[in-house]
């Protein structure tokens, strides 16, 4: 499990994910004219959520090394999820007056990367599986 390749990637997946709590996507002045508010994971309960299940969701595709098509189910259910992740956040970020993406919401873009390069790794596998098993 740990000898995967792509349980380095579902780590960083998971970690960019949990990451976002602490740093923001956005920032700027909000609707209430509240100057220098930061728009993190734990600010929307439907953010907090995904963002939540995303990060569990990777760490639990981790245990499933047995399970190679259930694991790329679940990267892809895991791209998808960040997508909407995604358009929740600049749904969230419209409803400031004015501000600026934080550098920091590049997270959101490399954990639809890592699960991207996870699936690969996924697929790489199952192929070897399937050419050693045609082999015996």
């Amino acid at each position: 499990m740990i000898q995967r390749l792509q349980t380095l990637w579902l780590l960083l997946a998971a970690a960019c994910a949990f990451a976002s709590f602490k740093f923001p996507y956005y920032s700027g002045t909000n609707a209430k004219n509240i100057a220098d508010q930061e728009l993190t994971a734990s600010g929307n309960f439907l953010i907090l959520l995904i963002t939540i299940i995303v990060g569990g969701l990777a760490l639990f595709t981790i245990s499933l090394y047995k399970k190679r098509r259930m694991q790329m189910l679940l990267c892809i259910l895991g791209i998808l999820l960040e997508a909407v992740l995604i358009f929740l956040y600049y749904s969230e970020s419209k409803t400031y007056i004015k501000g600026t993406l934080a550098f920091t919401a590049i997270l959101h873009g490399c954990i639809v990367f890592l699960f991207f390069i996870a699936a690969k790794a996924i697929n790489k596998d199952e192929k070897l599986v399937k050419d050693s098993d045609r082999l015996r």
